[in-house]
């Protein structure tokens, strides 16, 4: 019951804080009280604090555009900016620990991807993946749409990926039982899906979606994929307006290049979500362009749906800030500042529609300094001249 109540806790939080107000998502009015220092000049000045972390790759290029256009649209917000990066040698538990602290007391994040290595150095667990646990952000939302404007072999898409992201094959627990013979451990637990399986047919009730499939492996992994499975179909009965089916992860991946109309909500435990995440974002237009998040009874994390650092684009002002900006203009719509959030997520779509300014993932020849500086002419039209 703790697991039900705990996904519930957290979609209310997503769905239903109050107008004007930094809630902590479905925290309690407890958690509510604790002093934050930061967080309380913030709102005084009529801002709110949120946490920024740039990541690898292009984030810190992706994050410098959303810093432009939130300037430009006089967005209230104040970044409280944070490096965290294996790669560039910038991890600690010191660093992890200071972006902790700073989530206390924003509740809310804009992050990058950071680059996991594939290199063993000691530590099974990537940085990402311990500031997740940490912040038990066990419910990671991709809405895959369409955008207007740019066509792709299936339009008209609108579908919403769900994966649970705590547990799972990425539980980190590997070791050589003997040599030359690894066990990695994949784990699923009743809690936990009861808990993902709550948080999505929640999410379908409140955003009016009508069907919620559980994609699994439950054929050959009987008893992991099983207990998955299981709890869908326990929580499934107690939503009996809301259509629900299972479908295998092979033959979902199949069905959704060949038919993806057929989908509305998807639920998964974590690698698959992973996988589906980028197989959808292809449909649509690449990882370039689709927005994700990421939620806990307490914190929301908002970040791109298909996690790519893209190396190979790092200062060469290519990188596409479309899905970085909607999902910007998404963590805004979560602070309640819904004015500036329409006005961001119009200015990009409005970019996009007409056509003339695109990045090379999408066909055209622009950079992502052109694409901004067009986002931006489409919040103000003479911002500049």
């Amino acid at each position: 019951m703790a697991a039900l109540s705990a996904g519930r806790t957290a979609v209310r939080g997503l769905l239903r804080a109050p107008r004007g107000l930094c809630r902590p998502l479905g925290a309690s009015a407890a958690l509510q009280q604790i002093p934050r220092a930061k967080s309380e000049n913030a709102k005084s000045e009529g801002t709110f604090q949120v946490t920024m972390l740039p990541g690898d790759g292009v984030g810190p290029e992706l994050m410098h555009a959303v810093k432009e256009v939130f300037k430009a649209a006089s967005v209230p917000v104040v970044f409280d900016e944070h490096h965290l990066s294996e790669v560039q040698n910038m991890a600690s538990e010191e660093k992890l620990d200071e972006v902790v602290d700073s989530m206390k007391e924003s509740k809310v994040a804009i992050i990058g991807k950071i680059h996991t290595p594939m290199e063993y150095k000691g530590e099974l667990a990537s940085y990402d993946m311990r500031l997740r646990r940490k912040l038990d952000l066990f419910a990671n939302v991709v809405h895959v749409k369409s955008l207007p404007g740019y066509k792709t072999r299936h339009n008209n898409l609108d579908l919403v990926i769900i994966r649970e992201q705590t547990e799972g094959e990425y539980s980190s627990l590997e070791h050589e039982s003997a040599k030359g013979v690894i066990e990695c451990l994949k784990i699923i637990t009743r809690a936990k899906s009861q808990r993902i399986a709550k948080f999505a047919f929640d999410y379908a009730t409140k955003k009016g979606r009508s069907k919620v499939t559980a994609v699994h492996k439950a054929n050959i992994m009987k008893l992991g994929d099983g207990l998955f499975l299981q709890c869908c179909e326990e929580v499934a009965e107690l939503y009996p307006k809301i259509k629900f089916d299972t479908m295998i992860i092979d033959n979902c991946c199949m069905q959704l290049v060949q038919n993806p109309y057929q989908f509305d909500v998807l639920v998964m435990p974590n690698l698959y979500g992973n996988i589906i995440d980028n197989l959808a974002a292809g449909l649509v237009g690449g990882a370039g362009v689709v927005p994700g998040e990421s939620y806990s009874a307490e914190y929301a994390v908002f970040e791109m749906g298909a996690r790519h650092p893209f190396a190979q684009a790092v200062g060469r002002n290519i990188a596409n800030p479309t899905a970085m900006l909607l999902s910007a203009s998404n963590m805004l719509r979560h602070l309640n500042l819904e004015f500036h959030s329409n006005l961001i997520s119009d200015a990009v779509k409005k970019v996009i529609k007409v056509g003339k300014v695109r990045t090379r993932d999408l066909g055209g020849y622009c950079t992502t300094s052109d694409f901004v500086k067009s986002v931006i002419d489409n919040l103000h039209p003479h911002y500049g001249a």
